[in-house]
């Protein structure tokens, strides 16, 4: 897919601030800070339209970008954010699992893991319940530019194992500074959009 227009739609912290129209979703997931919002900007050749911090935990809301008038890709706030209140983390788990429990334009959810560090308990859950949810079961391995080919290719190895990535082709090594995995995630997004289907109105 070609992006003539890109946009952040809304953001909300309830489900009264989601977009109303049925267009097909399709969320990112991951560990505070690692790399979601440059990942969007990747896809979308935009440098600014996903606000990207190097501090964790600066995304507090569900923000909705529309892609196109076609679908929305949807950045969630990342988990596992040690510094943030016991009380803020609730509250943020609450609205994320409200969207991935409840939402009905959502068709995928790709999850983005760190390729240089070794996936934790929460990652394996998160994919565990993507599997279980019968989406694709997508792995963005984010900055893949900070390791050499042959520690890549490990670290690719490590990630599909530790993980149980049922077909290695779902595991896709990003870098937002080499722009490697563009075309390999769009392809995967235009397969799942093919095959989404969506009720009229919500």
């Amino acid at each position: 897919m070609k992006v003539k227009d890109a946009c952040l739609e809304a953001m909300a912290q309830t489900p009264e601030g989601w977009p109303t129209d049925p267009l097909p979703e399709i969320a990112m997931v991951g560990r505070s800070n690692v790399g979601k919002s440059s990942f969007i900007n990747a896809l979308c050749k935009r440098k600014k339209l996903a606000y990207t911090s190097s501090s964790p935990g600066k995304t507090r809301t569900i923000n909705f970008y529309n892609i196109n008038g076609v679908f929305r890709l949807v950045d969630l706030p990342g988990y596992g954010y040690a510094r943030v209140s016991k009380k803020d983390r609730a509250s943020w788990a609450k609205f994320i699992n409200d969207y991935l429990a409840d939402r009905d334009n959502l068709v995928d959810v790709f999850l983005l893991v760190d390729i240089r560090h070794e996936p934790n308990l929460m990652d394996r859950e998160m994919y565990d319940w993507i599997l279980d949810g019968q989406f694709s079961g997508t792995v963005i391995g984010t900055k893949a530019d900070k390791l050499s080919k042959n520690k890549r290719d490990q670290a690719r190895s490590l990630l599909i194992r530790t993980l149980e990535i049922p077909d290695q082709s779902l595991f896709i090594p990003f870098s937002s500074i080499e722009g490697s995995g563009v075309r390999e995630a769009w392809s995967r997004i235009d397969r799942i959009l093919d095959r989404s289907t969506l009720p009229d109105s919500q």
